[in-house]
């Protein structure tokens, strides 16, 4: 048999189970909603009504507004926490410290999403742990309700998503030559440009790819603004929440879904474009 007409069994056996597990897992659910989005849930077939319920009602696209807002401020918080952190492990701490400092960075994520913010629940809850603390030196007089708005709710956020941006600004972080860091140091370069013109643009890329991933974790994130944020979290996931679990309205849920992708992909291409970056560069 020719080499062109011989069955690559290996390719097959690796090829099909990734491609069943893409076509049955994402493929055929994802093009069920999107054809529920557009069927009407009365009599007559296709609409569009679906979604322009979501331009009608304000409740629903100013909810999707503060979602993205708080989810791009979110973004720059974390990445703003992730450069440093990442400069210091990579090239202040020895290589011990350095692994020893990521694995630290690590740990927390070996436990679920919900038993973390549980943990800051306790923390900043009026009978918890920081109340206790303030009350008992006398900085608070009563305990006070830290909880159920939206700095915590952002603080949380923060925490539940660092790794995600940490793993990548390390990654292009430590391919950074030290030589150059020094050269420019010795020719008097202040601290402020060495950031500026040396480290920003080379980790560009793993923050760009960082931002991306955080970004959209952020704005389909559901348990971390309804557990810390409260009644009054008002986020996007939530109307998708209430519209299938609460009303059975898969169809507007469905279409919901949708507008979230779409709108949050406009706002990754804005935000690359603005930045100059290759999106086939950022996800290699």
């Amino acid at each position: 048999m020719s080499g062109r007409g011989r069955v690559n069994w290996g390719f097959l056996f690796f090829f099909l189970p990734v491609a069943l597990w893409l076509l049955l897992l994402i493929v055929l659910p994802h093009a069920e909603l999107l054809r529920l989005s557009f069927t009407s849930t009365r009599p007559g077939g296709f609409t569009l009504g679906n979604y322009m319920a979501f331009f009608s009602e304000p409740i629903y696209w100013l909810t999707f507004v503060r979602t993205a807002f708080y989810s791009i401020l979110v973004t720059f918080l974390v990445m703003a926490i992730a450069l440093p952190v990442a400069f210091y492990i990579t090239k202040v701490a020895r290589v011990r410290a350095g692994g020893f400092l990521m694995v630290l960075v690590l740990v927390p994520f070996w436990v679920s999403e919900l038993i973390r913010v549980y943990g800051w629940i306790i923390l900043l809850r009026e009978s918890g742990v920081i109340n206790r603390l303030f009350t008992s030196i006398g900085l608070f007089s009563q305990p006070i309700e830290l909880l159920y708005n939206d700095i915590t709710m952002i603080l949380g956020l923060v925490y539940t998503s660092m790794l995600f941006m940490m793993v990548p600004v390390v990654g292009v972080m430590d391919a950074l030559d030290d030589a150059l860091i020094e050269a420019a140091y010795d020719l008097g370069a202040s601290k402020t440009a060495i950031w500026r013109t040396i480290i920003i643009p080379h980790c560009m890329p793993g923050m760009a790819s960082g931002g991306i991933i955080v970004f959209m974790l952020v704005l389909g994130s559901y348990l971390t603004p309804n557990l810390m944020g409260g009644k009054n979290s008002l986020w996007f996931t939530e109307q998708i929440y209430n519209q299938i679990i609460l009303y059975f309205n898969w169809n507007q849920g469905a279409a919901f879904g949708f507008l979230l992708l779409l709108l949050s992909s406009m706002i990754i291409w804005l935000a690359l474009k603005i930045t100059g970056q290759n999106l086939r560069e950022v996800v290699k």
